[in-house]
């Protein structure tokens, strides 16, 4: 009878009836899936998708991850940041005002503890020329904390010096994107370019910071002392003498900032003569309350696409119980000769428990083909960030052989239980 097994294939002839070793289950459930490949694929199908699913998932939810740890790096470390409020004129706001000043920066550093750096500052946009090349930027005047508060590091050249500061030199720091489109290869430090109408030298070039969280180019950028960007390019800003525009403060502790945002709050309120109930003429921000926002958005949308994930994986593995199922009803009679022949219940069992797995296994292996494609072509022309990494991949083989385990077990334990001599009568 086993010769009879292995002629049709169902029955390696190089192993003895009663054990079968796993690379005879292996063949045999090859043999079964290749026999009915159309079929094999369809029940596939669902863990294909579910696979694909979980790379795009995991691999965008941890560039964007990056990225976000990213935009941190990029903000500053415990920071927050203060701005200039909206007025109101008989209850009608009339647009932001400047309501910040220098004395205002000097209280937060003199007041508040747990002060790491204070630095206040003003921007405006201009066009920035260097012979024949130009490029439309922004400036933004600081104070000597401004690098530490924000995280800014010098790449080449120096940082301003204590007499830059008091004596309004026309000296600029300029980032990378100024760099590349004003002076291409040559080192711009010690070359002159011209902001608006002035004149002014370059000491450095700041280090590149990238894209921000919002999309914008942190290294189009170039900073001036504060009061060099007062006296020689705020005139058409219209600022009163004093003020700013926003305030960068630093913490020491991030634990700290809770406590320090809102003695910021009380200290500026009474500074600005706010009665109890009237509306802030400022605004403060803990960024990283920004950040953590984001990130719990990001993390969100990672849960909906898991849970698509999920929900495709489940029904393949749905799909695969139920031809499985269907497989051991065609198949009673061929498992009924097995077992006369003296192969065990652990041996049936085995071999389609082989089956499922082999079909999950396969589709998870196309799945993981459409995976890496989709996500790189998410990254091309969907512009999302992305990481992708071997452990992904990993993660996702692991899924798709634990699909096939978990939901092939049933009909691989209904296989190993029928009676011999009943499926030896089965006629199918």
């Amino acid at each position: 009878m086993s010769q009879d097994l292995a002629a049709t294939g169902a029955w390696p002839v190089h192993s003895p009836p009663g054990r079968i070793r796993l690379r005879d289950i292996i063949e045999m459930a090859v043999f079964a899936v290749r026999g009915n490949w159309m079929r094999s694929v369809l029940t596939a199908l669902g863990v294909i998708i579910g696979i694909a699913a979980v790379i795009v998932m995991v691999s965008v939810g941890q560039g964007t991850q990056a990225q976000l740890d990213r935009t941190i790096a990029g903000l500053g470390s415990n920071r927050i940041e203060i701005w200039g409020g909206a007025g109101r004129m008989g209850g009608v706001r009339s647009g932001p005002v400047t309501s910040l000043t220098d004395g205002d920066a000097r209280a937060i550093r003199n007041e508040v503890e747990g002060i790491e750096g204070v630095s206040g500052q003003i921007r405006g946009g201009t066009q920035v020329v260097n012979a024949e090349r130009n490029w439309n930027t922004q400036w933004i005047g600081i104070q000597p904390d401004y690098f530490k508060t924000n995280g800014w590091e010098i790449d080449q050249g120096q940082y301003f010096g204590d007499r830059d500061y008091s004596a309004a030199a026309k000296v600029v720091l300029i980032g990378t994107t100024i760099r590349r489109e004003l002076f291409g290869d040559v080192d711009p430090t010690g070359q002159q370019l011209r902001i608006g109408r002035v004149p002014f030298t370059v000491v450095g070039v700041l280090k590149s910071k990238g894209q921000s969280g919002w999309g914008g180019d942190m290294d189009d950028i170039l900073m001036v002392p504060l009061e060099t960007a007062r006296r020689r390019l705020a005139g058409s800003i219209g600022l009163p003498p004093g003020s700013l525009q926003s305030i960068s403060v630093s913490t020491t502790r991030a634990e700290d900032l809770p406590r320090v945002e809102r003695q910021i709050n009380e200290l500026l309120r009474q500074r600005h003569k706010i009665p109890p109930g009237g509306e802030d003429d400022f605004t403060v921000r803990n960024l990283t309350e920004i950040v953590s926002a984001r990130s719990e958005t990001t993390r969100l949308m990672s849960l909906l696409l898991g849970a698509v994930a999920t929900i495709s994986l489940i029904v393949g593995g749905i799909g695969i119980m139920n031809i499985m199922l269907v497989s051991v009803t065609e198949r009673i009679r061929e498992i009924g000769l097995r077992m006369a022949v003296g192969a065990g219940p652990r041996e049936i069992q085995l071999q389609f428990l082989a089956e499922s797995m082999l079909i999950s296994l396969a589709g998870g292996l196309i799945g993981i083909a459409l995976g890496i494609g989709g996500t790189l072509l998410a990254e091309k022309f969907g512009a999302l960030p992305i990481e992708l990494n071997a452990q992904v991949i990993m993660l996702a083989t692991g899924f798709a052989v634990a699909t096939g385990l978990f939901f092939g077990y049933y009909p691989a334990r209904k296989a190993s239980q029928l009676d011999p001599i009943e499926a030896l009568r089965h006629q199918g």
